[in-house]
Parts: C-alpha cells; structure tokens; sequence
C-alpha cells in the first residue's frame, strides 16, 4: 500500500472509530433516558401518581430535549462546540442522581428535566459527529448512531427488571456509572470533533453554497408536514407502548411487572436489528420506499398485538420492532438531503419534535386512561400505524438529489 493510500485508510479506521463511539454514546444516554418511563408502575405505586401525573413525567422528559435540540442543532451549524458533548451526559448523571432520591411529583419532573437537557445536547451534536465520519455512506452511519439508541432503549426494560426492580428507586444509582462512561466517551469524540472542525472557515464557504434551499418553500413545508405526521404515528405509538402498555400486559394476563419488561425488551431488541438494516436497505432500495414501509408495515402487527395472548405478544412486539424501527434515520437522512448545510438543524429539528410528539402524546393517553382505562388507549394506539399510508405522499429519492 502506498503511503497515501495508508494515511487514507488510517482515516477510515479512525472515522470508524468516532461513529462507533457516538454509537455507544447514544446507547448509554438512551438506555438511562429509556428507563424512566419503563419504571413508571414503580413511581406509580410509591407515591401514589394517577395516569395522568405520571404523563406529565413524560412530557418533562420529552418537552424539555424537544424545545432545546432544534435550538442547539441551528446554533452548532454556524458555530460548532464540541465541549458540549461530555456536558450533555453530565446532566443525564444529575437527573439519573434526581431520580434515586426523589421523594414527590416535583422531584421527578426536575429530574426529567435534567435528562431532557442531557438528551437535547446528545443528539444533534452526535449526529452531526456521525454525518462527518461518515464518508459517503449517509444512511449507514446514521443507523450506526441510531442503533446505539435502540440498543440502549431495548437494555432499558431488562435493567428495570434486574437492576431497579430489586433495589426500588436507589437502583437509580447504578446508571451514574453509565454516566460517566458516557462522559469519558464523549469527551474523547469531542476532541476528533474539534481538529475535524479547525478549517471550519473553508468549509462554511462551501456549505454557504451547498446550503442555499433548491427547492421552493411550499414544496419543503409539503415535505416536512408528511415527514412529521410519520413521525407521529412512530413515536406517539411508541410512547404509548413504553409509557403504558405494561399496565396493559399486568392487567390483562395477571403478569408481573418483570414479566411485562421482557415484551418490552423483545420490542427494543427487534428495533435495534430494524435501526440496523434500515439505512443500508434504504441506500440500496431508496429512502422513500423504506420510510413508508416502516410505518405502515407496522399496522398489521399493531392492530393484532392488544387480542393477542402473552406469547403472541413477545412475537407480536418482535415484529413491531423490528419494522418500525427501521425508518427513523432513514427519515433523517431523506431531510438533510433536501437541506444539505443543515445538518445539525434537521437532526435538532426531528429529534426534538419526535420528543415533543412522545411527551404530549403520553399526557394525553395518561388522561384518557384515567377516563377510559388503559385497555381503551392500547387499542386506540394501535391504529397510528395506518398514517403510513401518508408516507407515499413523499417525493422519490431522485427528485430529492436531484435538487440536493
């Protein structure tokens, strides 16, 4: 090998190594981010929340990294700060101590809050970090870093089952440690985001260019408006299934809240293999297919899963997972392409109104359950999928690049 065919595949290995990196990074963050909602029958029963309390956990949860991500993705592309990414984990590590000494309602929301600010820094920042190392291969490092976050969301309901569950809310204090793995980790991807942005000022000039819209916009809102009604059926459906399908499962077959973890983890387990092969499916087959398919695949499974008995539900939720899952990055990826110069923003944008759509839709599910019961608002919940029909709405790919 030449000398400068090895300086090239050192870079590789070493941009490899970065997107592996954001990956485990967005794993810890989303494993301790994941578990609050999964501990919900707990908080319910200690101190005595109704359904509807514990939906403005949710939102906390969620509002908090929904308002602040779009913010900090448009602010870090015209002025990149990588001391941000340690100091996102770092309010994840406070909101995982707020959570093991809470003692009322108030505690939890500020505990909430802190992961929310955690989580809202994490996201667009290590998403831009996986768009630089990524080469040309977009949809692959985007599910790279997004199966970080399902690998942690799926660990999330075994580690309420044998960590939390045991221990009661002390258990919390396990996940500091995670925490401060994570901020060793990012502290050391930040300082490949800083020399990988000291010629920020060349590269301005030719994102200045890139950047500049292509498309008119009544054609980008059209886009947008689709691409956020999927991700409503998405993550609404999702946080009723995280936040309150375990109340379902207990009630229904008389279960333990244990054994309605494990349904959980089949869920997250089979999303994170969906995260996988969505983006390589996608660069293959076209993003516009995959995200259609990944909504409205779901509806049959979805429609299936509240008639269902315990079994049929684990592989009920296997197929959920793994269908549903495979969309999100692939989502993303479609939106910067429309938009390139604005990676942070779009990654911001659709993180945070994906949380957003996540906490308002767990207040109100929390309040119909309390009017209507938890049986009513699963199957409600089940028929979001069918939005994906909207998804063929979408442009093709090759109009999409071709204004890109």
């Amino acid at each position: 090998m030449s000398p400068r065919g090895a300086v090239a595949q050192a870079g590789t290995n070493t941009a490899f190594t970065i997107l592996l990196s954001v990956s485990a990074a967005h794993m810890l963050n989303d494993v301790m981010q994941s578990v609050v909602p999964a501990v919900f029958p707990l908080f319910q029963q200690k101190l005595e929340l109704s359904f509807a309390e514990i939906g403005w956990v949710a939102f906390a949860l969620n509002i908090s990294a929904s308002i602040l991500q779009p913010l900090i993705g448009s602010y870090t592309d015209r002025k990149p700060m990588p001391s941000l990414l340690p100091l996102g984990m770092l309010f994840t590590l406070l909101g995982m101590i707020g959570f093991a000494v809470a003692p009322s309602l108030l505690y939890l929301l500020l505990a909430s809050v802190l992961i929310g600010v955690g989580s809202s820094i994490l996201h667009p920042e290590s998403s831009r970090v996986a768009h630089l190392a990524a080469g040309r291969s977009k949809g692959f490092a985007q599910s790279i870093f997004q199966v970080g976050g399902n690998t942690g969301q799926a660990l999330a309901p075994l580690m309420v089952a044998y960590v939390i569950s045991p221990q009661g809310q002390y258990g919390f204090l396990w996940f500091v440690l995670l925490a401060l793995v994570g901020i060793v980790i990012q502290t050391r991807v930040s300082k490949w985001y800083r020399e990988h942005v000291k010629d920020r000022p060349v590269a301005k000039k030719k994102i200045g260019a890139a950047g500049k819209a292509t498309f008119g916009k009544p054609f980008i809102i059209y886009v947008m408006s689709v691409l956020v009604l999927m991700l409503f059926a998405k993550f609404v459906y999702l946080a009723g299934m995280t936040g309150y399908y375990s109340f379902y499962y207990m009630d229904k077959y008389g279960l333990s809240l244990k054994s309605a973890q494990i349904c959980l983890f089949a869920l997250q387990f089979a999303g994170m293999a969906g995260t996988f092969f969505g983006g390589p499916l996608a660069d293959r087959f076209g993003r516009q297919k995959v995200i259609w398919f990944s909504i409205l695949g779901t509806a049959p499974f979805s429609l299936l899963l509240p008639y269902a008995g315990p079994t049929a539900a684990v592989l009920l939720c296997i197929a959920i997972g793994l269908i549903l899952m495979s969309g999100f990055s692939v989502i993303i990826v479609y939106a910067q392409e429309m938009l390139p110069g604005h990676v942070g923003t779009i990654a911001g944008l659709f993180f945070g109104v994906s949380f957003g759509l996540a906490g308002l839709g767990s207040v109100v599910m929390g309040s119909m359950i309390d009017s209507h019961g938890v049986e009513q608002v699963i199957k409600a919940c089940s028929y979001l999928p069918l939005l994906g029909l909207l998804a063929l709405l979408l442009p093709r790919d090759s109009k999409i690049m071709r204004g890109a």
